[in-house]
């Protein structure tokens, strides 16, 4: 479960649209979703829509994984970091609750946001 949320940050890290494209369609399924406080996206194309906003929204910024990933069965939750790639201050901090389906691909993520910039 580990190496997929790394793959997973690696894909809201992913500023070339068809290499993010890729991994989009590599990691969720087809009628996967994603929802937050402030996204609520479903299917592959909404998803890689929404990972492209972000990166237009917060520009230069990257993710991290907050901590180790906590995984049983077909679900892992993690916390996140959005910040300066040199590892500063994170501006957002996030914690998902990713689950996978019975192929392996990610099925739901239901994202929380613990700290976000009064603009967002």
């Amino acid at each position: 479960m580990q190496e997929i949320i790394e793959r997973y940050i690696g894909a809201w890290n992913e500023t070339d649209p068809a290499r993010r494209r890729g991994l989009v369609d590599s990691l969720w399924a087809a009628d996967g979703s994603y929802t937050e406080p402030l996204a609520d996206a479903h299917g592959r194309e909404e998803i890689d829509g929404l990972i492209g906003a972000v990166q237009q929204q917060f520009p230069g910024l990257v993710f991290r994984l907050g901590g180790p990933v906590d995984a049983n069965h077909n679900q892992a939750r993690f916390s996140w970091h959005l910040g300066p790639s040199d590892g500063g201050e994170p501006l957002v901090i996030g914690f998902d609750v990713a689950v996978l389906d019975a192929s392996g691909q990610i099925g739901s993520v239901h994202g929380f946001l613990d700290k976000v910039p009064a603009a967002a």
